[in-house]
């Protein structure tokens, strides 16, 4: 059986999940706060627009995927404003400290709704075929991006 976009998807929400979990264990003296917070912020940046090209634009052509989709895009933008604000902050302060953690619980909120509903409500309406093509091109430019985002 040919891999489908949720295994794809689900490798970067491990990713995500786990920097989510380095970045709130770091000290304001250790050096490694905003090394991590980049690459959080990378994997964040290069998974959403990979998945809204390759899971959410899908979705938006089948009524039953409007709703799902909006939700889900919406959230995009709340972890990316999060993230504008810690860039904007220093990660020596008490309040950058406070903005992760939101971040951090909203990152784990979409997951795990994206995961327990949004994939239920997309496998419906996606055929076998298209998961497998949208896994590939996923995978595609999520690679692209990563890329692209390191480069900035």
């Amino acid at each position: 059986m040919s891999e489908t976009i949720y295994e794809a998807l689900r490798e970067s929400h491990e990713i995500q999940r786990s920097l989510c979990r380095r970045l709130l264990r770091t000290s304001a003296r250790g050096g490694d706060r905003q090394e991590i917070f980049t690459q959080l912020r990378i994997e964040l940046a290069a998974h959403a627009a990979s998945e809204e090209r390759y899971l959410y634009a899908p979705l938006l052509m089948h009524d039953g995927g409007l709703d799902a989709s909006r939700h889900a895009l919406h959230e995009h933008h709340e972890i990316d404003e999060l993230v504008e604000k810690l860039q904007e902050g220093s990660p020596a302060d008490r309040g950058w400290m406070n903005t992760a953690r939101a971040l951090s619980h909203q990152v784990h909120h979409h997951l795990r709704e994206e995961e327990k509903k949004f994939f239920q409500v997309s496998g419906k309406l996606l055929s076998e075929a298209q998961k497998t093509r949208l896994a590939g091109q996923y995978r595609r430019d999520i690679r692209r991006m990563r890329k692209v985002l390191a480069e900035d």
